[in-house]
């Protein structure tokens, strides 16, 4: 079967798209997925999004990580869907959606696109740093020299320890400044560092502005794949009215065949 796909990235989190409201797609591939995103045996990405039908919204995102198997909410992928939902004209420039953690809202504004994030229930710690879920697991470390870390190294030891068995988690470097903060992070079901993690970033926004590094509701992320921003409101122990704004970018389309 020949099948169109579109490639996608958002701050160098990239994707493969693929429109499967008539549900021709074996989702249960995973075989498959991998190979799709294989970077040398494949189209290569940190990721696989299929676009399903959904009755009550303007689409279902089904997210699969690298490793061929769905993962959880990824927040750069949901913004890129929501690129791609316009660009097919799936949806206008305003659109609500179903994932695996709920449903988004996302729009288009400045060559921008914003995506809502689920509430945030409440944070809390693990050997004294933050532990935060943001649709996906977030352990986040502060640091002041981010650039330096073998983010490969240490994020998968982090990622493989006991103290988040059985499922694991993702690991972020962070290093607040004046104005921003730079954002490391490694992926687990990638199993390796992107460029950016968009449920990783919003993890990161948030225990910058709950350890009192900034006392603002919006945070500038810096990424090595570009920059994004996160707003939110704290309401007590919860975390409310979360977005996620960055660039989505449309790189090519192509036809393979599986």
């Amino acid at each position: 079967m020949i099948t169109v796909f579109n490639k996608y990235q958002g701050t160098g989190n990239d994707f493969i798209i693929i429109d499967n409201r008539k549900s021709l797609f074996n989702i249960d591939n995973h075989i498959l997925i991998k190979k799709l995103c294989d970077r040398r045996f494949g189209i290569g990405a940190d990721g696989l999004i299929l676009i399903c039908e959904d009755h009550e919204y303007d689409f279902e995102m089904k997210y699969f990580n690298s490793d061929g198997y769905e993962g959880s909410m990824c927040g750069n992928g949901g913004r890129c869907s929501a690129a791609y939902a316009i660009k097919e004209g799936i949806t206008n420039k305003k659109m609500t959606f179903k994932a695996i953690d709920g449903i988004h809202n996302a729009f288009l504004k400045d060559n921008l696109i914003s995506l809502s994030m689920n509430d945030v229930a409440e944070t809390g710690f693990v050997n004294d740093n933050y532990f935060i879920n943001t649709g996906s697991p977030h352990y986040v470390i502060f640091s002041d020299n981010v650039e330096d870390i073998d983010v490969n190294k240490t994020g998968r030891e982090i990622r493989m320890s006991p103290d988040f068995a059985p499922a694991g988690t993702n690991v972020n470097f962070v290093q607040p400044s004046n104005n921003e903060i730079f954002v490391r992070t490694f992926e687990r079901g990638v199993e390796a560092e992107t460029l950016s993690c968009g449920t990783g970033v919003t993890a990161s926004a948030i225990a910058s502005v709950l350890s009192g590094h900034f006392d603002r509701d919006t945070v500038s992320v810096r990424t090595n794949g570009g920059d994004l921003s996160v707003s939110f409101r704290i309401e007590g122990k919860r975390i409310t009215d979360i977005w996620l704004t960055g660039p989505a970018t449309f790189v090519f389309e192509g036809m393979i065949e599986v």
